[in-house]
């Protein structure tokens, strides 16, 4: 029996088959709301000792005050000088790489005046402090913090806390020393939805942030989503993603390792390829058979492929880039001989990797654009995570005489129209030669 599912966009009951193949709802449990909905209730009325009775029953620890949960800037340095050369050098490379790429993205504020010396604009500030939610314990991800936290340095953020569950006083050396590295101003060892709880509405010692951001569990999504409104969030992530898109000319061994490179996050994933050539498939079907076991986490990966993979054969690659649009991938690679020819019929990706040599592996670490992605079709509408995430925007608008008279009798109509008089009168005030 294959480990992966082939299919072919001829075949009867495709269409269907795709969706069912595509469907996820990442916040959907009902007792995980349940439990969830209690945790926020109780943070938010009790704060400090409610996160640290939470904290010792679910990371099995054994503190009494907030106090001893939070990691002192000296002890991030600590972490940080404390590296392996090749790790230091690695994250400094890494650091840089995603710091240059984000500066590019950094709006400004801007204004004009009309002629009769009416000025408009649009004021772009930072948000003054953001929180960074880090996955512990087992999953341990220092790219996540730089990828997270540089974007909103570069946006001028003042203050960032990092929240990072450390399950039986585990603690990730490299995780704290990215976080030294990228400017992470207070570190927490908190996790679950109390930190998310923690963050959104404050504590005695955690303090309230406009924003939060980063991935986690099904506990920390779904807790992202309830505090949505009394701070800001940047997306409800699902499961990791990747479509290749290939000609049948890059080697199969490649593709096939591609495809397990995020099969092997975890059991949900989805790790889909689109081509022509039937025989190439074939070809990648035999590599994956042949690779998976060398892997270390190839149980996580042959689920991944079993149960939510596919190899699909479409007519030629006009229909790879009709059903790329249709999927809206994660990570999308075009594994093809010229992919600027077809990028500019590409609508909907949350990152795009060009060419057979460019591994979507680059971009969870060093390439530079941020890793934090849209999933789950989200692509459709939603953007990978930047600088403008950090930044808001203000609109200006200073009116002179002329033009307040001026527009004071355009809205003067439109305000009568909506029955709307206070707001007619308002504006009506200040047309000159007015009796009203």
């Amino acid at each position: 029996m294959s480990i992966i599912r082939r299919m072919n966009t001829r075949d009867a009951g495709f269409s269907q088959q795709l969706d069912t193949l595509l469907a996820w709802e990442s916040v959907s449990d009902g007792k995980v709301n349940q439990i969830v909905d209690d945790i926020l209730v109780r943070v938010k009325a009790e704060g400090d000792s409610a996160v640290v009775e939470y904290t010792n029953r679910f990371d099995r620890m054994s503190v009494s005050s907030m106090a001893e949960l939070e990691m002192s800037r000296e002890r991030l340095e600590q972490a940080l000088a404390g590296l392996p050369d090749d790790q230091r050098q690695a994250l400094e490379v890494a650091a840089r790489r995603v710091r240059t790429y984000h500066e590019q993205q950094k709006s400004e504020s801007w204004q004009y005046t009309e002629a009769d010396g009416t000025m408009l604009g649009q004021q772009v500030t930072p948000m003054d402090r953001v929180g960074l939610y880090v996955p512990g314990g087992k999953a341990a991800y220092p790219s996540s913090v730089l990828m997270n936290a540089m974007p909103a340095k570069v946006a001028g953020v003042d203050e960032i806390i990092m929240v990072v569950p450390t399950p039986d006083g585990d603690v990730n050396e490299l995780v704290l020393a990215a976080a030294a590295l990228a400017g992470v101003d207070r570190v927490f060892c908190i996790g679950g939805a109390q930190a998310v709880a923690a963050l959104a509405y404050g504590t005695e010692t955690v303090p309230k942030v406009d924003k939060i951001v980063g991935p986690g569990n099904i506990f920390v999504a779904t807790a992202k989503r309830a505090v949505f409104g009394a701070v800001g969030i940047d997306m409800i992530a699902g499961p990791s993603e990747i479509l290749v898109v290939c000609d049948g000319q890059t080697n199969p061994d490649w593709v096939a390792m591609d495809l397990f490179s995020q099969a092997e996050h975890d059991e949900d994933a989805q790790s889909i390829l689109l081509c022509p050539d039937a025989d190439y498939i074939a070809q990648v079907e035999a590599s994956i058979e042949k690779l998976l076991p060398t892997m270390e986490r190839k149980d996580i990966i042959e689920v991944s492929l079993r149960e939510r993979g596919a190899l699909i054969q479409v007519a030629d690659m006009a229909e790879a880039v009709d059903m790329t649009n249709r999927i809206a991938p994660e990570h999308l690679e075009l594994s093809v001989a010229d992919p600027q020819v077809l990028l500019p019929h590409i609508r909907h990706a949350g990152a795009i990797f060009m060419g057979r040599y460019t591994a979507e592996a680059l971009g969870d670490y060093c390439a530079g654009p941020n890793h934090v992605l849209p999933t789950s079709g989200t692509a459709r509408f939603s953007s990978p995570l930047g600088v403008y995430d950090f930044q808001k925007r203000s609109s200006l608008i200073f009116f002179s005489a002329d033009g307040a008279s001026e527009m004071g009798q355009v809205a003067s109509v439109l305000a009568r129209g909506e029955s709307l008089t206070a707001h007619a009168r308002s504006a009506e005030y200040r047309i000159k030669s007015s009796e009203v």
